[in-house]
């Protein structure tokens, strides 16, 4: 598997990957409209305000869409699978599924792991337990 190049935080997305090293997942709300958003924005898209603050997520939810990587030069060890996560607060992240690709499904519920791969934590998602 290639090395994981660590991400390297900004203004706008800190807070997230701070909250990832402590096990939590984090979006912005923005405190004029209230909306959650994620990819972190400097401004709100609905409202165009630039307050927010950060607003723990659920990490549960559901694959909305998937696909099996295979990287173009240097095959993986094991396969990768690409999730687009549905989460229950309305929010979309990509991201990876952990276990067999077999398990791989739209609509499959899953829930929010942190992993540590090559010294950087991330959020992965595993299907649900209940």
């Amino acid at each position: 598997m290639p090395p994981v190049i660590p991400p390297v935080p900004g203004h706008d997305d800190e807070f997230f990957w701070a909250g990832v090293h402590e096990g939590r997942l984090l979006a912005q709300r923005c405190t004029a409209c209230q909306r959650l958003r994620h990819p972190p924005l400097p401004m709100c898209p609905h409202c165009r305000s630039l307050a927010w603050e950060p607003a723990e997520l659920s990490g549960r939810g559901r694959v909305y869409s998937w696909i099996l990587s295979h990287h173009p030069s240097e095959p993986d060890a094991e396969p990768r699978v690409v999730v687009l996560v549905e989460l229950d607060e309305g929010l979309r992240i990509v991201s990876n599924l952990r276990g067999p690709p077999a398990d791989a499904a739209i609509d499959l519920a899953v829930e929010v792991v942190f992993e540590e791969t090559d010294g950087v934590t991330l959020p992965q998602f595993v299907p649900a337990t209940s």
